[in-house]
């Protein structure tokens, strides 16, 4: 009787340990999932779902920035649907320009567009057939060429490539996806920062102004940035205001000394006046009314034209006397008037 109670048992428990192995086989050879949004990958990675919806990548479907008439004109210019809703980046392959997708374009840049796989997988840093989305090491989710399907539109990373940085392989992620606390066991942020951090934009350029015997010499300095400042759009521009400093207090308007900026193709007749990386330029601040105290400013705009608030027409740089009504201010820095006490 006992015997037959332990053979009994051995074969339940061989039946049992058979059953386990051939569901976590079915499991792994089960085929892929059908991806039909990013909200997929929400209830396993919510800290980074978080991290992107927060990100201007999620945003740049509905940016109001993008779909004003001087920029897509509301996505009637078809090229800009490319990057700002894109198929995902592994089925039109890495080096190659993406594609529009017509679904889930208010999702912008999403979880799909960059992780997806042709086979259904999803592109990783680890491969785990078990896992809900059967993640697959990917090397060149790492690569800049993988980055410039949609930021070397603009040259971006052929910028790069001619940096330090480039030179000692610090590329798109060591900046724009840094290590959660600085621990590569955490996994990347997809926060992913750039033109709108402005802690980052300021961290990349410095400014300072000194006196001499004629006037005020500027210097602005691209000491950070892997790439040109500003970068990526053509809508990007960066300008120096001075004015000076009335011993009453009174604000007197600005006045424009330079801008930085890439322009659009149809402006054939404006130069490219770009800040190269680790380029400084040096600039000046000449006549009587640099003699006195005076401030500099350097501004950063997400889009080129300073526009009337009323009508929203655009201002020529002459016309603006309030610059920070439509900029944010990156640097400032104060000059003492000839033969004051330093």
């Amino acid at each position: 009787m006992r015997m037959g109670a332990g053979i009994f048992v051995s074969a339940l428990f061989l039946w049992l340990l058979v059953s386990l192995l051939i569901t976590g086989g079915s499991e792994a050879n089960a085929g892929p999932q059908t991806w039909t949004s990013s909200r997929q990958c929400m209830s396993c990675h919510e800290e980074v779902f978080a991290e992107w919806q927060d990100s201007w990548h999620a945003r740049s479907w509905i940016d109001p920035d993008v779909r004003a008439p001087s920029q897509s004109n509301n996505f009637q210019n078809k090229d800009c649907i490319d990057c700002h809703a894109p198929r995902p980046v592994f089925e039109t392959g890495v080096g190659n320009r993406v594609l529009p997708r017509s679904s889930r374009r208010s999702e912008g840049v999403d979880c799909i567009a960059c992780h997806l796989l042709p086979n259904g997988r999803v592109a990783g840093t680890i491969d785990n057939p078990r896992a809900a989305c059967k993640p697959q090491a990917t090397v060149q989710l790492q690569r800049e060429d993988y980055c410039g399907v949609c930021h070397n539109q603009h040259k971006t990373v052929d910028q790069w490539r001619d940096t330090a940085w480039a030179e000692r392989g610090e590329g798109c992620l060591h900046c724009h996806m840094p290590f959660r606390d600085g621990d590569p066991n955490r996994g990347r942020h997809h926060g992913m920062p750039g033109g709108h951090d402005l802690e980052l934009v300021a961290s990349a350029v410095t400014l300072t102004a000194q006196r001499d015997a004629n006037g005020v010499g500027v210097l602005v300095s691209n000491v950070a940035a892997a790439h040109s400042y500003p970068t990526d759009e053509r809508s990007r521009a960066s300008d120096l205001w001075w004015r000076p400093l009335a011993e009453s207090g009174e604000e007197l308007p600005w006045r424009h000394l330079h801008r930085i900026r890439d322009p659009y193709r149809w402006e054939v007749d404006v130069p490219s006046t770009l800040l190269m990386a680790a380029e400084g330029r040096e600039l000046r601040i000449d006549g009587p009314d640099a003699q006195g105290p005076l401030e500099v400013l350097l501004v950063y705009k997400l889009t080129p034209f300073y526009r009337d608030p009323a009508s929203g027409e655009p201002f020529a740089l002459g016309e603006v006397t309030d610059p920070l009504s439509d900029s944010q201010e990156v640097h400032r820095v104060r000059v003492d008037g000839a033969g004051e006490p330093k």
